[in-house]
């Protein structure tokens, strides 16, 4: 009896480590896309994503109707890399992050602040799907 409560125990915490192991690298591939966005490197800011991703914004008009917003992840890039080093700093809190498989979704209020004074806030939607050993934002 002693020795299946020992094999439970253990498999057990080696499962949730694996499952810490995969929100700690998912919240690295977020934070390593901010640290890409601030500098205004586009090269380290396209490594976070997949190649198929879109960027979108849900937002209201001026009548107050719901829009969609979608862009190619290369233009969101693009505008990124034009703005002077340091002059976007997007501060983010994880408040829900969910990992299924290969699959990740990340919730994440923030604040955005340009040139030091505080522009917005929101909150971002994050899926995130692991290809071969690394987790890219979708």
């Amino acid at each position: 009896m002693k020795k299946i409560l020992i094999v439970v125990i253990v498999s057990f915490s080696v499962s949730k480590l694996h499952a810490q192991t995969a929100e700690d690298s998912v919240k690295a591939t977020i934070n390593q896309m901010f640290a890409a966005m601030k500098s205004g490197n586009a090269k380290a800011l396209l490594y976070c994503f997949a190649d198929t991703s879109t960027l979108q914004t849900i937002l209201k008009d001026k009548q107050g109707k719901i829009i969609v917003r979608s862009e190619p992840i290369t233009e969101f890039v693009k505008q990124v890399a034009s703005m002077p080093k340091d002059a976007g700093d997007e501060r983010i809190i994880f408040d829900a992050i969910k990992i299924d498989g290969a699959m990740a979704s990340v919730w994440a209020p923030y604040k955005f602040y340009y040139n030091g004074k505080f522009s917005h806030c929101g909150v971002n939607n994050f899926v995130l799907v692991k290809l071969g050993s690394q987790w890219k934002i979708q």
